[in-house]
């Protein structure tokens, strides 16, 4: 059954964070520059939120004329969901779908050490499903290795 640390072992734990008091504009600044949806929010080191493209939207259609002084602490989630390496992706595909989140912060030995995506843990299940089908293909057919 795949977990959280084969996605990180394909894509890398690399994780695009701001601080809390950066503005809305320069959040929106490093998701454009690094084509990603979300942004770990942290503060000394530590997780303090998530804002993602969503919030940003909103905060840019209800106060335009303002997103360049309002802080990222203002509209960033802090009631986070987190994972970690060893979770199983079934599980963590089951939470992300029915609390209706998409990036999830993944936290080792109190540390931040990646962040994935739906689109991650979807992948990585499809993936899964095709290996085993062609396994399967391979046995009938007579072709799986003995």
């Amino acid at each position: 059954m795949p977990i959280i640390q084969d996605i990180l072992d394909a894509k890398g734990s690399e994780v695009a964070t701001i601080s809390p008091e950066a503005t809305i504009y320069e959040a929106l600044r490093v998701l454009v520059e690094k084509h990603i949806g979300s942004l770990v929010v942290t503060d000394e080191e530590k997780v303090a939120g998530l804002i993602s493209e969503r919030d940003i939207l909103r905060t840019t259609y209800e106060r335009p004329e303002e997103i360049k002084t309002l802080r990222v602490s203002e509209f960033m989630t802090t009631e986070l969901f987190v994972g970690m390496p060893k979770d199983d992706l079934d599980l963590v595909m089951m939470i992300m779908t029915e609390q209706r989140f998409r990036h999830l912060p993944i936290i080792s030995d109190g540390q931040l050490v990646g962040i994935i995506s739906i689109g991650d843990v979807v992948k990585a299940l499809k993936d899964q499903s095709d290996h085993e089908k062609q396994m399967l293909t391979d046995y009938v057919s007579g072709t799986y290795p003995t």
